[in-house]
């Protein structure tokens, strides 16, 4: 008799999908051609001619463009665009004039109407298409025209779930006697992270409390009690304490401080980094720098050098200084020395640590290529950075260089990001599991009252 045939079951293809892209996703991530899996790319030729005017400038999404541009050329090579040439990650891309069609409701000639008419046309061909866009008005439009549209989720994540850095845990009151006593336990009560904190309450005894790290070989301890006043400043908070803990730890090389205005982000990372290199002298200077994006109506060029465009940029992390500064005082002589030096104001210190290197201002721009060893790098605002932006910034970090990312996603300035899609936040999410990151989410506004309840309500 023979053999009875085994039935192979294949795995049913799914349906090729049309995905037309925008600009803005080229801008955004020059990998995006390659995301797309088995399906078809289509690129609009408005899109390459929106690409050819980025291609001059000297910001990322110049260099995005420029990339993409390259990208194109290159796999150019396989075959004609019109037609369809192979994806290296499968699939294929077309490169496609909108045709003569009716307007389908969309009236102007705009770059974004050829883009949604071309998906149009796609579509009564007979091809599933979907737009992907990160421009809410394209999607939109898309949607009202009975058009697929959705936003470019790659390098996303979310937001509403977004890794918090802590977590409170009921444990029994052992657990807590034990850290008290200084021990290091073996393993966390729960599944954590390197570097992640537990607000530890004793069960059935919820004024018995602990704040515990865990740190990266899986142990849980105490934090360390004597950091609680760091140049002048003291945690007014959990969360702020569990950022100290991690600012001032050099083995954490990147930490990342997620919260709204006023809940001391850039002040808790500014005092760590003067702590750490004047009177600890771990590293060289502070590098302070953030993304020039302006709130409201651009004010145009500004006068001067680097160092006094830079300035007007700054007024922030100038306005924390100060506040730190006169707090503190540098060491003085002792009581008989025959002449008492005269006090510097601030601002007179600021221009001190300025000239003399301690601390240095520098554009996110001339961060690129270079090669950044024993320094406390703090980029501030980091929310309005792109994924690919935060990559190249943490990238520069050489040998014994501490990085600090701070940034409100509630406060995006640029129009192609959001919550979910900064650089702050996809940074925070992706390291959480190395040994070497840690974060911190901050809640509670302690600038004043009335920043507070603006932070709240407004």
């Amino acid at each position: 008799m023979p053999p009875k045939k085994t039935a192979v079951r294949r795995k049913k293809k799914l349906p090729v999908k049309t995905f037309v892209l925008d600009t803005n996703v080229l801008l955004h991530s020059p990998v995006a051609l390659a995301v797309f899996d088995d399906n078809q790319v289509v690129l609009p030729m408005a899109v390459l001619e929106e690409l050819d005017k980025f291609k001059t400038q000297s910001s990322e999404l110049g260099r995005n463009a420029r990339e993409s541009i390259r990208k194109l050329d290159a796999l150019r090579e396989g075959g004609k665009l019109a037609k369809g040439v192979p994806l290296p990650s499968g699939g294929t891309l077309r490169v496609l004039v909108t045709p003569e069609i009716e307007k389908a409701g969309l009236e102007e000639d705009t770059p974004d109407n050829a883009l949604i008419r071309l998906a149009y046309w796609l579509g009564r061909q007979g091809e599933r298409v979907i737009i992907v866009s990160m421009d809410i008005n394209v999607r939109v439009k898309a949607n009202a025209i009975g058009l697929e549209a959705e936003d470019f989720e790659h390098e996303k994540v979310n937001f509403d779930e977004l890794y918090s850095g802590y977590q409170e845990t009921a444990v029994p009151r052992s657990v807590i006697d034990r850290l008290y006593d200084g021990q290091v336990l073996a393993s966390a009560p729960a599944k954590c992270h390197p570097n992640m904190f537990l607000h530890l309450t004793a069960i059935g005894q919820n004024d018995l409390k602990a704040i515990a790290r865990v740190f990266p070989d899986g142990t849980l301890a105490e934090i360390n009690l004597a950091i609680d006043t760091v140049y002048g400043i003291q945690s007014r908070n959990i969360e702020q304490r569990m950022a100290l803990e991690l600012l001032m730890d050099p083995d954490v090389s990147i930490v990342t401080l997620v919260g709204q205005a006023g809940t001391g982000k850039t002040l808790l990372a500014l005092a760590a980094g003067l702590h750490l290199v004047q009177r600890e002298h771990l590293y060289d200077r502070i590098l302070v720098s953030r993304p020039i994006v302006p709130l409201g109506k651009d004010i145009g060029y500004l006068p001067g050098d680097k160092e006094e465009k830079l300035s007007h940029w700054m007024e922030p992390i100038f306005d924390n200084l100060d506040y730190l500064l006169r707090r503190t005082q540098p060491d003085q002589p002792p009581a008989g020395a025959k002449k008492q030096p005269r006090l510097l104001t601030p601002q007179e210190r600021i221009a001190q640590l300025l000239d003399n290197d301690t601390l240095e201002l520098e554009a996110l721009t001339y961060i690129r290529g270079r090669s950044i060893s024993k320094q406390y790098i703090i980029i501030d605002e980091a929310q309005n950075l792109t994924p690919h932006e935060v990559k190249t910034v943490v990238s520069r970090a050489g040998e014994g260089t501490k990085v600090v990312l701070t940034g409100d996603p509630y406060q995006i300035d640029n129009p192609y990001l959001d919550a979910s899609s900064n650089g702050l936040t996809y940074a925070a999410e992706r390291l959480k599991e190395l040994p070497l990151h840690g974060h911190v989410t901050l809640h509670q506004s302690e600038r004043s009252l009335l920043a507070a309840a603006a932070a709240k309500y407004l």
